[in-house]
């Protein structure tokens, strides 16, 4: 690390924090508040008695974008059938994950930089903003678009709501309402698919997005009116343009390079090999303009922290098996067993009840006894059993069966989930943690965002061979009787438009032989994933466990 970088990363991480000065002869100077010139309990007190309406609006925002990663996993089969573009199917949520993903890292150092209410505020607007373009679209392009937007802005109202949180917060008090917004998360994970599920049996998937608008105006209305934030200190705005176009190159390379790959190019193709490629360079490249830039969008100097790079991994693939999972999932469902979309979601509560549940259990019991290291590693052994049995599913299992799967699954990830961001924030100093727990974070949705292209490529792909295998042989079975359904569905690029209701009115033989391509394009990647579970707590395994801090010190 050069002079000049050890100095951009003291400025960093000192950032709306107190920090205590050292007098000539050793002893600690008085505190002098860095928030912009004013104490946490200063700024607190600039919110009058508002601080509850603040909290409840960032946690609206903070909804608005935890619901936009899952309230589109029933609506799938529905969305496609009326817009078309099965092959596109998996970039209605890729699309979102890509753009929050890329913006996080972005809009928190732009909040740093520029000031966080107005810049929170143009999020709020960017995102009710895509979700209007998306209830208007007409084809699967648009909508896209629509969730691609929504997804940077996501990114935005994220970050920006926990750091307005430390704003208008005292030290002693930001634990409590943060551990309140976190539970917007499991919320909104139960929520998002029972909401998306009723909304495609009701009034329509359309009103999943038209939802956000009220939501939106109302956080956008009290943050304009309740939240009065310090003004800056005028000082020279740093702005890693650099870093941030090679960031989002590589991780826009990367996704690109599993949502196409075996999929809409081979493999080996001159396009796939290209994006890959594009995608290390890119890395590459971001790397070094990181451990050179002025005020580093990722400081590289986490990665000097063991147990920084053990969880960081570790967290990649626990986005990668949570949100490939809760993605693709619900779509298995109704076109597996022939549930509608709201049936679909409540399938996905036994799983929440255990990451819930769990993760509170969890963390009482670390809390109690200051131990933590065995948790992590055999919550992902039982992410590991888990995958095992959710690959031994059939279309003939029964719903309860499934429903004990997924709760063991979601108990695996309460396990290791939280408490590798506890792990993050006891292997740093106070002054580090606000930067270390946002790239932790960071990794995770790299995680969410290359699980949901892995998986979503690998089922398309899986699909089509599984269709084409055995729907003809279904229709031949049925002689002359078969020939009206093979008309209607042809190949599989004739059957984009199948929906969950449409399968279920198909004739039996027909109709058994879809589940069954929907259940064998599916089950095995599950199996495929048990690897990459199983390094995961392999890392797991060495992390040095260090005595919890019982301070800020």
């Amino acid at each position: 690390m050069t002079p000049s970088n050890n100095g951009d990363k003291n400025d960093l991480l000192n950032q709306d924090r107190p920090v205590t000065t050292i007098s000539r002869s050793g002893a600690p100077a008085a505190h002098v508040p860095t928030n912009h010139g004013q104490a946490p309990e200063e700024v607190a007190a600039k919110s009058g008695g508002h601080l509850k309406l603040i909290i409840g609006a960032l946690m609206l925002a903070m909804l608005l974008s935890s619901l936009g990663q899952t309230i589109f996993g029933s609506a799938l089969p529905t969305i496609v059938g009326e817009l078309g573009g099965v092959d596109h199917m998996t970039w209605v949520i890729t699309a979102f994950l890509l753009g929050q993903t890329i913006s996080l890292p972005i809009f928190g150092k732009l909040g740093d930089q520029l000031g966080r209410k107005y810049l929170f505020m143009f999020a709020i607007v960017l995102f009710l903003v895509g979700s209007m373009i998306g209830a208007l679209a007409q084809n699967m392009s648009t909508l896209i678009v629509a969730r691609a937007l929504q997804g940077i802005a996501g990114g935005g109202l994220m970050i920006l709501s926990q750091a307005i949180t430390a704003d208008v917060t005292t030290p002693r008090e930001r634990a409590k309402y943060m551990g309140v917004m976190g539970s917007v998360f499991g919320f909104s994970s139960v929520i998002g698919p029972l909401l998306g599920g009723w909304f495609t049996d009701g009034p329509g998937w359309r009103w999943g997005l038209w939802l956000n608008v009220p939501i939106g105006v109302i956080a956008l209305i009290a943050i304009t009116v309740f939240l009065k934030l310090p003004r800056r200190e005028r000082r020279k705005v740093r702005i890693d343009w650099l870093g941030s176009l090679f960031m989002a190159i590589a991780t826009t390379a990367l996704v690109l390079t599993v949502t196409w790959g075996g999929n809409e190019y081979e493999w080996g193709s001159p396009m796939i090999i290209g994006l890959a490629l594009t995608a290390v360079v890119a890395t590459v490249i971001f790397v070094f303009v990181e451990l050179r830039a002025t005020d580093p969008l990722v400081p590289m100097f986490l990665f000097k922290n063991r147990n920084f790079v053990l969880t960081a991994v570790a967290g990649v693939g626990v986005g990668l098996f949570m949100i490939g999972t809760i993605s693709y999932m619900p779509t298995y469902l109704q076109m597996v067993h022939g549930l509608n979309p709201t049936q679909a979601g409540l399938m996905l509560i036994p799983m929440m009840v255990g990451l819930i549940g769990t993760s509170i259990v969890v963390g009482n019991m670390v809390s109690a006894s200051g131990r933590y290291k065995w948790y992590p590693f055999t919550g992902m052994l039982i992410i590991v059993g888990a995958l095992v049995l959710l690959s031994t599913l059939e279309p003939a299992d029964p719903l309860w069966l499934i429903g004990i799967y997924f709760f063991a699954f979601g108990f695996g990830l309460g396990c290791a989930m939280q408490i590798l961001v506890l792990i993050v924030q006891n292997s740093f100093p106070v002054t580090m943690v606000g930067t270390a727990t946002g790239a932790n974070n960071f990794f995770r949705q790299i995680g969410g965002s290359v699980g949901a292209a892995l998986i979503g490529g690998m089922f398309i792909t899986n699909l089509g061979n599984r269709f084409t295998e055995y729907v003809p042989a279904a229709v031949a079975s049925m002689g002359g009787e078969g020939a009206g359904a093979a008309g209607q569905l042809g190949s599989f690029d004739g059957a984009q438009n199948l929906t969950p209701h449409l399968v279920m009115d198909l004739p039996a033989p027909i109709r058994e032989a879809i589940q069954l391509a929907y259940n064998d394009a599916l089950t095995p990647i599950f199996l495929a994933l048990v690897p990459l579970a199983a390094l995961a707590a392999c890392l797991l395994f060495f992390i040095r466990e260090e005595h919890l801090k019982e301070t800020n010190d």
